[in-house]
């Protein structure tokens, strides 16, 4: 039975109607069970020579008869992240002990079976290169073998958003189970969160405060145990995200990995993904968009990462959702901030845990009718709402009231105008000083403009920041560029910069401009460029530009001739791929704006239920 055909708007284009996507579990009939497809390999009696190629093999470790071609015993993946070159994510060779004994208690047989690793803190050029190799690599593994689901192990930035895509676009019952934050890091008095102390302590480095091996010192206190950043990075984001779009048990995302209630909640996870299968659950059933404008709000509460919007949008375009920058503006800025974790905060995911995690904070979106869908289905087969409803937090030092929020009006902004056609600025991470600085002129309320200083990409930043005679001062506006999808490749998180240290000890901020991408632990206030087809590209050291948050512009101030002129001759100034795949993905891939996907795969929909299984081997 396929909930898919939802129809009744409870609000501004949402597609759940409270009855076909909020039902609880006994309104869904059983029958997931009728027709694996996993037995088309190990039970067809049509075809025995085929069903005997398939099955004997799959014995040879162990295996009985029973597990593979019982009718009515689903084979279940394992989709496992975790290993010795993705530290974030290796917990999950243990965690996938205790999902193997969920999906065998509950009647299932599980395979695990290895992902392309994608680790954020290692990968060069760019993790972001490998999200799209794990999506493509998943989604031949899932529709190419005898899987009935999939239990996704998320953990690490990009890793998540690559799980949900491969299993939106082939739409198995799946379902996610995050590794968990790292638990807290400390630097004598001060926490040390993952990401988030690199930036203050760059700042400290650049100005003098601290050498070199204190610099490191200071970063490696936040590796505190196995788990994924503790701050709400991109890490902590996407999972939430994936908590929040219905696609993970409620109160999962938070669970510190280290944590009992972590095995605890890999067990439970192991169960449901085979209930799953019993009421023949897909992503497509779960993924509406009101589950994504769900998401959207729940980013802005919990000060979600500025890849965020970037990664839900390529979701997005691979279950057939319409989603953009728009929406994350319209759906999500106007919301309050409400989850006090660095970079927006003071605390750590394991005091957000512990306060009740994203739960506590739908709860409060709830009680004050900002949760754009409650009736929305998730993975439990419950609804968000039925899931979070009455769920406050305890621990008003780390969830704070909707009505007495961290920050008011704290979601993204989408700036457009002469400067590029569309870019994302996350408000809840702008500071009280650079508002005071940049913001706060009674005469051009939230507006700024002043000279900018270009550098074609990280190197050029780094090779000139410091430079005396580079005439970087109070005002001065900083822009790379050259960094973006196909320039980089990959849009590399290399657009953190700072001022220099001159500026850096006078407390002064400057504001940032790339076409690269942040990382989510940073709390500079960068516009992230959508495109890098932009007048960004034929800027020039001196140019002012004009930022407006009121009238969402983003401009540079130079004649309609003039801009004319210099697009004339822009050609995209990239170094040459390295890698076959660097090639390839450099052909194929979209803007920032568009989710950063090949385009060309995001027509294969729904391919379980298109095209059954693949044609026989031999």
């Amino acid at each position: 039975m396929s909930l898919e055909a939802c129809s009744t708007k409870r609000c501004d284009d949402c597609t759940c109607d409270g009855k076909s996507n909020g039902g609880n579990a006994v309104d869904i009939e059983d029958v997931g069970l009728d027709n694996l497809r996993s037995k088309e390999w190990f039970n067809n009696p049509e075809d025995p020579g085929a069903t005997a190629g398939y099955i004997e093999r799959y014995m040879n470790f162990g295996l009985t008869m029973p597990e593979l071609s019982e009718k009515r015993r689903p084979i279940i993946g394992i989709a496992q992240t975790g290993s010795d070159l993705t530290p974030c994510n290796r917990h999950h060779l243990e965690l996938a002990k205790r999902v193997r004994d969920g999906i065998i208690e509950s009647g299932g047989t599980p395979f695990e079976f290895p992902c392309h690793p994608i680790q954020e803190t290692s990968k060069r050029p760019s993790a972001t290169l490998d999200r799209n190799l794990l999506y493509l690599g998943l989604v031949e593994i899932l529709f190419g073998y005898p899987f009935d689901a999939v239990v996704l192990l998320s953990g690490c930035d990009k890793t998540t958003p690559a799980l949900l895509m491969a299993a939106a676009t082939v739409n198995l019952p799946a379902i996610v189970m995050n590794v968990g934050p790292m638990l807290n890091g400390y630097m004598k008095e001060e926490r040390a969160g993952s990401g988030t102390i690199v930036w203050e302590m760059r700042k400290r480095l650049a100005a003098g405060q601290i050498n070199y091996d204190q610099y490191l010192e200071a970063v490696c206190a936040s590796a505190t145990s196995t788990g994924h950043c503790q701050t709400m990075g991109t890490a902590s984001t996407m999972n939430a995200m994936a908590e929040a779009l219905g696609m993970a048990l409620p109160g999962s995302a938070s669970i510190p990995a280290p944590y009992r209630e972590r095995g605890q909640c890999a067990y439970a996870t192991g169960k449901q993904i085979v209930e799953l299968v019993r009421k023949d659950i897909k992503p497509s059933d779960i993924l509406t968009r009101g589950a994504f404008l769900n998401a959207i709000a729940c980013c802005t509460a919990i000060g979600g990462s500025t890849n965020a919007p970037i990664h839900l949008l390529a979701i997005a375009k691979h279950i057939g959702v319409e989603l953009n920058n728009d929406d994350w503006e319209k759906y999500g800025y106007s919301l309050p901030l409400l989850v006090n974790v660095q970079p927006a905060g003071e605390w750590l995911c394991e005091e957000y845990h512990r306060a009740g995690g994203l739960p506590a904070v739908v709860a409060e979106l709830l009680a004050h009718k900002k949760l754009p869908c409650p009736e929305a289905l998730t993975v439990n087969l419950k609804s968000i709402g039925e899931n979070c409803e009455g769920k406050e937090t305890w621990d008003r030092r780390v969830i704070f009231p909707f009505d007495k929020p961290l920050k008011s009006e704290a979601g993204f902004l989408n700036l457009k105008g002469s400067l590029f056609d569309s870019a994302i600025m996350k408000t809840s991470v702008i500071s009280d000083s650079f508002r005071e600085q940049y913001l706060s002129n009674p005469e051009d309320p939230m507006a700024f403009e002043g000279p900018i200083a270009v550098f074609d990409g990280p190197e050029d930043y780094h090779r000139k920041i410091e430079l005396e005679d580079n005439n970087i001062k109070a005002g001065t506006i900083l822009v790379m560029r050259g960094a973006g999808p196909k320039g980089y490749p990959g849009a590399a998180e290399v657009a953190n910069m700072q001022p220099p240290g001159r500026l850096i000890k006078k407390n002064i901020e400057l504001p940032c401009i790339a076409d690269a991408r942040q990382s989510g632990t940073s709390y500079v206030a960068l516009i992230s460029a959508a495109t890098e087809g932009s007048m960004l590209a034929c800027l020039k050291d001196g140019d002012k530009v004009r930022i407006d948050l009121l009238k969402r512009r983003a401009d540079v101030l130079l004649s309609p001739e003039e801009i004319a002129e210099r697009k004339k001759g822009w050609k995209l100034n990239q170094p040459e791929s390295q890698t076959p795949w660097q090639e390839i993905y450099r052909k194929n891939v979209t803007e920032l704006s568009e989710g950063m996907v090949f385009e060309s795969a995001t027509k294969f929909q729904r391919i379980a239920q298109k095209h059954g299984v693949p044609r026989h081997n031999h």
